[in-house]
């Protein structure tokens, strides 16, 4: 009797979250995959400040900053903040600036009683630039081409738009952290992408995300979280994004690449930053991504469990199968859009691996507290 009762109720959870995935597969992420990435490049005039925030940068400034600095954009500077570097930062801004009329630094100091934060150096960056809009990446990030700022810019065309979220996926390598990662970014552009379009924004990435000076100080910019010390990006969009004043970008000249972590230890430290901030979300958004997270992971482990404690492989077979199938139909169009159609055909394994990833981390960050953002 008993064991029929656990039977049943483990039928009835595993139907449950089913349902609860195929809701999120169809109702949120459906509007991604119908999307239309416009192609003809808009011709767009606004004056730009692209904003970057960089402690002990060199290598990485010396790397990349060329990529931003010689966009194909004809109004536009680029704020370096040089946050209490003790490399050769400044040495590298110096020779830049010399070359580049365009690059503005502001160097802060590192002081005994006072220590310093990204939100910090992105504020006085954002004090510093001369324009009213904003676009902001990273000094470690490289935009796939010279229309990058001409992309993310032309939304401020569009009425009413204030805040401009892109795509900022990682560089393709050969080992299996690499394809982890790159697939966790995927789901997550998934997923805030989608919401956006559904009226809904909730987060954003700081690697390629625009934004007005208008929003920001209206809104006191950091201030309700600059406690925390990750959250200049997602924080900032959970607060201040509505159906309105939101768009997306995802033509692929818009995208931003940069490297992806090469160990364990380097995503944990990482992870451990950005999973921290969710707890800070509104009620409704930490509902749906919590939701989302513990019925994946619930799926995946009743699955196992039919297949390798009860043997009902009809049932468990058939649920899996449906949902990956529906998966495959609405996936299809947006793994490609987001240059990532490789990744489709190991969907199932990936899926099942994200989920406990990201409920792993999720737990991490509710207890483990960090103190420094570099």
């Amino acid at each position: 009797m008993l064991e029929t009762y656990i039977r049943v109720t483990l039928f009835v959870v595993f139907l449950l979250v089913f349902i609860v995935q195929l809701y999120y597969l169809i109702s949120n992420h459906k509007s991604l995959s119908a999307y239309v990435v416009p192609d003809e490049l808009p011709k767009v005039k606004i004056p730009i400040s692209v904003i970057i925030s960089a402690r002990n940068e060199a290598k990485n400034l010396n790397k990349y900053l060329p990529f931003i600095l010689q966009q194909n954009y004809p109004d536009f500077e680029v704020v370096v903040v040089n946050d209490c570097s003790s490399d050769s930062s400044d040495l590298v801004l110096d020779e830049f600036k010399e070359t580049y009329p365009n690059l503005k630094v502001v160097t802060i100091t590192e002081h005994v009683r006072f220590k310093t934060g990204k939100k910090f150096a992105l504020t006085l960056g954002i004090k510093a630039a001369k324009n009213e809009h904003l676009l902001f990446t990273d000094a470690d990030c490289e935009p796939v081409s010279t229309n990058w700022i001409t992309r993310m810019a032309a939304h401020f065309n569009e009425d009413n738009v204030q805040l401009v979220l892109g795509y900022s996926p990682y560089y393709k390598t050969g080992n299996f952290l690499n394809s982890l990662i790159r697939f966790e970014t995927l789901k997550t552009a998934i997923n805030y992408l989608s919401a956006a379009l559904n009226g809904d924004p909730y987060m954003g990435i700081g690697r390629n995300m625009a934004y007005t000076k208008t929003l920001f100080f209206s809104n006191k910019g950091f201030a309700a979280h600059m406690h925390v010390i990750s959250g200049d990006d997602d924080l900032f969009v959970n607060q201040n994004a509505t159906a309105t004043n939101t768009a997306i970008e995802i033509n692929p000249e818009s995208f931003v690449y940069t490297p992806a972590k090469a160990n364990l230890h380097g995503l944990y430290r990482q992870k451990k930053r950005h999973m921290g901030v969710g707890k800070l979300y509104k009620n409704s958004h930490r509902r749906m991504l919590s939701f989302d997270a513990i019925s994946g992971f619930l799926f995946y482990a009743l699955f196992i469990c039919y297949l390798a404690v009860y043997f009902e492989p009809l049932l468990a077979l058939g649920l899996f199968v449906f949902r990956w199938i529906a998966q495959i139909l609405v996936y299809r169009k947006t793994f490609k859009k987001l240059n990532a159609a490789s990744q489709l055909w190991y969907l199932p394994f990936l899926d099942f691996v994200y989920y406990i990833y990201i409920n792993v981390f999720g737990l991490i960050g509710t207890f483990v507290k960090t103190t420094q953002w570099k």
